[in-house]
């Protein structure tokens, strides 16, 4: 499994860096994790082809992850002219969600007679799914119920787990969430500032040896914690970080 991280930054660009949108490649498959506003120039600068990938799965509805879907959507019907099937999958409510996004960007646009399939898929923690030969559970995080319910998720391939948490406090779930996991992907926002909604350094390392994980990759970072230049046990994400499990 390859994991190209193309955004790796917060909602507001902080340090330079793209909304959260990660490759996911397993064989001839690829999905699309996450596509926040910035992603389409992210994913443009990367020249990645958007027709070959056939998924996009999203966390939770906040347009630093779902705002750049109207403008996936328009491009492939107008730019890449896509044929190819299209599945657009995430939490309770993804269909509503996409067409409300839609018609907010692009007034008219749900109703577009598009020129391939799409196909939505929910998917909760109890009922998990396959998607591009990828199995995919889902995890109840803490974040803000208005733009979810807001999800992490495990995908398992050819024997290799690759956790992700989305945005999200600290919560109990993040432990099985990263149990057995290859590598965890965590949002990390500040260094010291416990918030409600987001997951600070501190309260990380003080359940570090909670999380069953090999490894663990820092996103997300807030100007607070970007300004922490140390070392750390961790590794810090990066635009164009590129993960094989």
């Amino acid at each position: 499994m390859k994991i190209t991280i193309h955004g790796s930054g917060d909602a507001f660009g902080s340090g330079g860096r793209f909304n959260t949108c990660l490759q996911i490649e397993a064989g001839d498959e690829k999905l699309l994790l996450d596509c926040g506003s910035s992603s389409m120039v992210a994913l443009n600068k990367a020249r990645v082809a958007r027709s070959g990938l056939s998924t996009l799965l999203f966390t939770h509805f906040h347009g630093d992850h779902f705002g750049g879907l109207p403008a996936f959507l328009l491009d492939a019907q107008f730019v890449s002219r896509r044929r190819e099937p299209l599945t657009i999958a995430g939490p309770i409510g993804i269909e509503h969600r996409t067409r409300h996004a839609l018609e907010a960007d692009f007034p008219g646009a749900s109703s577009n007679r598009w020129r391939f399939p799409i196909s939505f898929v929910e998917i909760t923690p109890e009922a998990p799914a396959e998607l591009a030969g990828i199995a995919i559970e889902a995890f109840p995080m803490v974040h803000d119920e208005r733009a979810g319910p807001c999800q992490g998720y495990r995908l398992t391939q050819g024997g290799k787990s690759f956790a992700y948490s989305g945005d999200t406090a600290w919560t109990e779930a993040l432990i099985p969430l990263a149990a057995g996991a290859d590598a965890l992907l965590v949002e990390c926002y500040t260094y010291d500032r416990v918030l409600a909604n987001h997951l600070d350094y501190r309260s990380l390392a003080a359940h570090r040896d909670d999380l069953d994980t090999p490894r663990i990759i820092l996103t997300h970072m807030g100007p607070d914690m970007l300004a922490h230049g140390e070392a750390l046990p961790e590794t810090r994400a990066h635009d164009g970080m590129v993960l094989c499990l």
